[in-house]
């Protein structure tokens, strides 16, 4: 399990640095409730090419090895782990230790009832797992941007994979998600869906081998806002790019895994944005 979530993490954050990849699973962290700016005043790989240097801790009480926590049991298997400078702000440290509680609890409750109905029913029992690995995307003055990739087995077929990502205002002092920027998540969609369609169409092309069948399985295009949506940056300034992690199953087979789409910031995302967000982002040249 451990592979595999950072392989896709380190997919995940390239994607925003260049260019170069939810589900129906836990929230990245279990099931507590996020804080979002309308809720809180202080409470989803390489990373941009402004911010690739390895995270540090300006708080010395900070301990990275409290960052990530995994434990290896005959019921389950855990980890999760978050960058140190989100841990080097107090609410936000406080946000990722109560979702990490709640996820092993979670993991911990589901693993122990179904070994109980196994031994009960006498069948095989597997092992369940979690994993969550947050990293930075993009390190801003004002801004704090954040992802995901999260992995959890339950004892079926095969495990599933998801996304999450948040932004942290510095300003402000709220979590918020990256649509919240934006005057409303259809304003998103409106202003960059043809973009976003001709490439992922051009990536289930190449992933296929051959043209799409209008008629098929997977043919259509997906609403972009309602994938996990990340805000990265080239400039070490502003936001100029927008990522989008696209779980299985969403746009394609699980066969074909999960999706990626970056697309640069114009000048129909700058207007779907808030007017107080604007200073924020910039249109790449």
């Amino acid at each position: 399990m451990r592979a595999k979530l950072a392989l896709g993490c380190a997919g995940a954050l390239a994607l925003m640095a260049g260019g170069c990849s939810g589900a129906a699973a836990p929230d990245a962290g279990g099931t507590a409730s996020p804080p979002t700016a309308s809720d809180t005043a202080a409470p989803s790989a390489p990373q941009d090419e402004a911010s690739a240097s390895a995270p540090e801790v300006d708080d010395p009480a900070v301990d990275v090895a409290d960052l990530n926590l995994e434990e290896d049991t005959d019921s389950y298997e855990f980890q999760f782990s978050y960058p140190a400078k989100a841990a080097a702000i107090p609410e936000l440290r406080s946000w990722f230790e109560a979702r990490r509680s709640a996820a092993r609890a979670e993991l911990a409750s589901a693993s122990r009832r179904d070994r109980e109905e196994a031994e009960k029913s006498g069948y095989p029992f597997h092992p369940h797992s979690f994993g969550a690995n947050w990293q930075v995307v993009t390190d801003l003055p004002d801004w704090l941007s954040l992802s995901s990739e999260f992995y959890t087995f339950t004892g079926g077929a095969h495990g599933m994979s998801g996304f999450d990502a948040r932004v942290w205002n510095r300003k402000t002092a709220t979590l918020q998600r990256a649509t919240d920027l934006f005057t409303s998540p259809e304003a998103l969609s409106g202003a960059l869906r043809t973009r976003f369609c001709k490439a992922l169409d051009d990536k289930r092309i190449e992933r296929r081998g051959g043209p799409l069948d209008p008629e098929g399985t997977f043919s259509e295009c997906i609403d972009p806002v309602r994938q996990t949506v990340l805000l990265g940056s080239s400039n070490g300034a502003t936001f100029d790019r927008i990522g989008f992690q696209i779980a299985p199953y969403e746009a394609g087979p699980y066969a074909e895994g999960s999706y990626e789409i970056t697309l640069p910031v114009d000048g129909a995302v700058m207007r779907a944005l808030k007017p107080q967000y604007r200073a924020s982002f910039s249109i790449p040249d």
